[in-house]
């Protein structure tokens, strides 16, 4: 919702400011069909030409996240912690049966009790590589530590691509609107002998496309890059919170340390309250 607000604003503040001010929205119009297929299409082609068909496919997709934001709630880090802690004390009294749910997640009956979750490939495979490591009684837990470090590294690396291709756009968008403006300006010096009013008609479509360029790319490209940077950046602390609960258990602390351990780390406006998670931890126990 604050996204559809954040561009409704982006346009009414813009051309409401120059309206207010005595500009007239005739010669925009007239030139914004043209210019726009200049520069949007410009900049598609050089989008298609720096990326792969995958590459495309996500930054589309990902590009919905600008409006959703992150994907992980509250709700689910609370869910989270209850299935490591499930899956932690399993560790401890029947290592047999764990090694059931962790080579088949999708027929796990704990992992089915957290649907959002088992849908998310990257957080179970981190889940079941970790705790199988951990069956192979590694001396230094540092070791393990430093593997999932690099890989929740690689991940976002990855999830960050889309990301940098939009903002690679934003960045060569003033430039093609540039580019719009000169083949403005050679359509205006073919008309030089025509009358004054006729010359200013055709230089102020010219400077349309400067104006398009950077209005593209400051008012909605480039807050677009950002904004889904940002996205990505707060779904990190949920594979953040899996690694140090895994890392604490691997020092053999006690399940509910680990619990506590995670808890402690997510960031504060999605902290499981400890009388919540208390609650949830016991009606887990009781199951």
């Amino acid at each position: 919702m604050i996204g559809i607000v954040g561009v409704l604003m982006v346009v009414i503040m813009v051309f409401g400011g120059y309206l207010a001010a005595g500009g007239k929205m005739g010669i925009i119009l007239k030139s914004l069909p043209f210019e726009m297929t200049m520069i949007l299409g410009a900049a598609i082609g050089a989008f298609l030409l720096s990326n792969d068909g995958a590459s495309v496919k996500k930054t589309l997709k990902d590009m919905g996240r600008v409006f959703k934001g992150p994907r992980w709630k509250p709700a689910d880090y609370r869910e989270l912690l209850c299935l490591l802690f499930e899956l932690i004390r399993l560790s401890k009294s029947n290592p047999l049966e764990l090694e059931s749910h962790i080579e088949g997640p999708k027929d796990s009956a704990i992992f089915n009790k957290y649907p959002r979750i088992q849908a998310d490939h990257e957080a179970v495979e981190l889940i079941c590589d970790t705790l199988r490591s951990a069956s192979m009684n590694y001396d230094d837990p540092h070791q393990v530590e430093d593997v999932l470090e690099k890989r929740i590294e690689a991940h976002n690396h990855h999830a960050m691509h889309s990301s940098h291709a939009l903002q690679t756009i934003a960045d060569g968008l003033p430039a093609l609107g540039i580019v719009a403006a000169v083949l403005g300006v050679i359509k205006t010096m073919a008309s030089i002998d025509q009358p004054p009013e006729v010359l200013g008609k055709l230089i102020g479509g010219a400077l349309v496309g400067t104006f398009l360029g950077v209005f593209l790319a400051y008012g909605f490209v480039g807050p677009f890059a950002t904004k889904l940077k940002a996205v990505v950046e707060e779904d990190a602390h949920f594979y953040q919170l899996i690694r140090e609960v895994l890392v604490a258990n691997l020092h053999n602390h006690s399940p509910n340390i680990c619990i506590e351990v995670g808890r402690q780390n997510a960031p504060h406006h999605l902290r499981p309250n400890f009388a919540d998670l208390e609650d949830a931890l016991r009606n887990v126990k009781a199951a």
